[in-house]
């Protein structure tokens, strides 16, 4: 039986992402948790994220066992794995928000600011904005270049591999909007409020 796990650290629009999986996942369990026990017993698992990237790793960090259960799961038994926002800038080697913090490591990359190179960017990065599709990947199939995904964000993603970028938008400057590697999905946006998207 599928068995969906948002993980419930205490950063993160829980609400609408569980309604959000429970319309689009007929038959599944979506659970939200904090207990590892949950991680384990999940067919797929995501990782919701809204805040500071530093208070999102100390907040995550601060569930006993959570990040080991984590890299079990996802990269030794490599179960599908979804990362939003602030949960997809974790994944990266480290952030610069408010500090250096260390991320996962998973997807080589570091959280810088979003650079104001104009007086018609504003920071943070809020509202909708037009996806321009890097690659093809099962995930994406029905979306395309120009649907549109809802953003709120100030740091962005900068890979080390352009081969882990599935999707960029236009900000200024190009910005990572969807990065996946193997098992592992994840989206700058906020799929929960971007819609049929």
């Amino acid at each position: 039986m599928k068995q969906i796990t948002i993980i419930d650290y205490g950063s993160g629009n829980l609400h609408s992402i569980q309604k959000a999986f429970e319309r689009e996942s007929e038959g599944a369990t979506v659970v939200v948790s904090n207990n590892p026990k949950d991680v384990e017993n999940a067919s797929h698992i995501v990782l919701p994220g809204v805040g500071a990237f530093g208070d999102c790793v100390a907040g995550l960090s601060a569930l006993p066992g959570m990040k080991d259960c984590l890299s079990e799961m996802v990269l030794e038994k490599q179960r599908p794995f979804m990362g939003v926002c602030v949960g997809m800038q974790m994944l990266a080697d480290e952030g610069t928000e408010n500090g250096l913090h260390k991320g996962f490591g998973w997807i080589g990359g570091k959280v810088i600011p979003i650079e104001k190179k104009s007086a018609d960017i504003k920071i943070p990065h809020m509202g909708w904005n037009e996806l321009i599709i890097q690659k093809n990947h099962p995930v994406l199939k029905g979306i395309k270049t120009g649907d549109h995904a809802y953003f709120v964000h100030s740091y962005h993603f900068n890979t080390q591999k352009e081969d882990d970028i599935l999707s960029k938008v236009e900000y200024g400057a190009p910005i990572v909007a969807i990065i996946a590697k193997n098992n592992i999905i994840a989206t700058q946006f906020h799929p929960e409020k971007s819609q049929a998207v």
